[in-house]
């Protein structure tokens, strides 16, 4: 009872200036994410394939921690709600030591860890920056959750953070929204802003890495999307190449949508370059694909893997290319990856993982997709927090999670750390080649081509910008 009138109270102190008196607040309309999919409401078959982990214990704390989620579960982008929700559900299906429970649909859902229920309400947020800042509003004042997790939207996680998380003091969970200024801006980063999933600068950092030092290439032309998830993307390429000693030899930004790829890559071949970057998502990626398997370049591209519509489209335009089947014997020489991958379920061998990727095939008919180690991570800590805690009020597991190294991950034990810096969880990434789709997973990956297993691994110490960067500019 006690922190429900805690949280009232708080609520009261904002007054007029409070959260409610910004619900109508525009800043830039809908948000930006990574990628875009369209998908059918997978099977949610319980299963005991996460029994007999040795979680279940709530460590001396009970009662209830109400968490606001804010995911789009419908419309064109639902793929994106599907796999962040169906992560976190397995997060604490591990820690519960049961099977995944919770469905990617709104209301209210409940998982019991222990003496300790996580009542979870689910809204839509529609992939729309004013729609999940109103929602999260509402989340606050009327439902009196302690505390948020969401958004899949760059813009809408930044919207939330700055007109209702900092306003309120409601700890929030960003994930799976991946754009780096989150937790590397003053306006958006805080003491009760944290992130376990992965983000863009991960994404370069990593691969950018891995082209200085693993690949002969010397010279790159960098592209990226004009807008916060492609400049990330370039700008840390840019960052991480140039302290190796690699030559950028030119970079261009260029609308969602471009298509008039083939004097932009004979741009680039003119320039001398010997390998190129694509920060782009599904909106962009199939354009450029087209132009470089229907031309001519002597040149290789990096990137990310992406989730598994991008990878459908691009794994279409490869068949196209070079007929089916595909084959290793097709790709290799191609000029196509090796890519980063921030999580795909086959990255990583370990217990955790093994366990992870079961009882989410069992209960939702996909494999983990690229979000999802993130989202598993975010409600483990949570968990953790508590237990560590012995506490179900917000601030307290803020205060658990602050430099939290998060015992159950995806990744393995211990394998994500919350920076005390930014809030921002740091993790290994790995490195993969364009691989044919194995036919154990075909029916559980709907895509042509899939993530080799892993060719590098970069240390959860590389991935992250640093504390004294030029582009960290967050000191908790």
């Amino acid at each position: 009872m006690s922190k429900r009138i805690t949280r009232r109270r708080t609520l009261a102190a904002l007054g007029a200036t409070g959260i409610a008196g910004l619900a109508g607040c525009s800043g830039g309309g809908n948000g930006t994410g990574t990628d875009g999919s369209t998908d059918t409401q997978a099977d949610t078959e319980a299963s005991d394939d996460m029994e007999g982990t040795t979680a279940g214990s709530s460590g001396g704390a009970s009662g209830t921690v109400k968490i606001g989620v804010l995911q789009p579960v419908s419309g064109d982008l639902q793929y994106y709600g599907k796999q962040a929700l169906w992560g976190f559900s397995s997060g604490l299906a591990y820690k519960a030591g049961g099977a995944p429970q919770l469905a990617a649909e709104t209301g209210t859902q409940t998982v019991s860890v222990g003496d300790v229920d996580y009542e979870l309400v689910v809204r839509d947020t529609q992939f729309s920056a004013d729609r999940a800042q109103s929602l999260a509003t509402n989340l606050v004042t009327d439902e009196s959750v302690d505390m948020l997790f969401g958004c899949t939207s760059s813009g809408a996680a930044t919207r939330v953070i700055q007109t209702v998380a900092k306003q309120a003091g409601v700890p929030l969970m960003i994930g799976p929204a991946a754009s780096a200024s989150i937790t590397s801006e003053s306006e958006t980063c805080g003491e009760q802003i944290f992130r376990a999933s992965e983000n863009t600068a991960m994404d370069a950092r990593s691969g950018g890495r891995y082209v200085a030092r693993e690949s002969d290439v010397s010279s790159v032309y960098l592209f990226g999307a004009d807008y916060s998830f492609g400049r990330a993307v370039v700008n840390n390429y840019e960052a991480v190449l140039k302290a190796e000693g690699v030559e950028i030899v030119g970079k261009r930004f260029v609308p969602r949508g471009y298509s008039e790829w083939d004097g932009l890559l004979q741009n680039a071949a003119d320039a001398g370059a010997e390998g190129i970057v694509g920060g782009f998502t599904v909106a962009t990626l199939p354009n450029l694909f087209t132009a470089y398997l229907n031309g001519e370049y002597s040149y290789t591209i990096f990137g990310g893997f992406a989730t598994e519509i991008t990878n459908s489209v691009v794994g279409s335009l490869l068949q196209n290319q070079l007929g089916k089947p595909l084959t290793r014997e097709k790709l290799d020489g191609l000029g196509v990856g090796p890519f980063t991958t921030r999580y795909h379920w086959n990255q990583y061998d370990n217990e955790i993982n093994s366990a992870f990727v079961e009882g989410y095939v069992n209960a939702y008919g996909k494999v983990p997709d690229l979000f999802t180690s993130g989202t598993f991570t975010a409600a483990s800590a949570i968990v953790q927090a508590v237990e560590e805690s012995g506490s179900t009020e917000g601030a307290d597991i803020a205060g658990a999670l602050r430099g939290m190294t998060v015992a159950d991950t995806p990744k393995g034990t211990d394998a994500y750390t919350f920076q005390e810096y930014n809030n921002q969880a740091r993790s290994a990434m790995t490195v993969a080649n364009v691989v044919p789709t194995a036919d154990e997973w075909s029916d559980s990956w709907g895509a042509p081509i899939q993530p080799s297993e892993p060719v590098a691994r970069i240390a959860a110490d590389e991935t992250t910008i640093p504390a004294d960067a030029d582009g960290m500019n967050c000191s908790l």
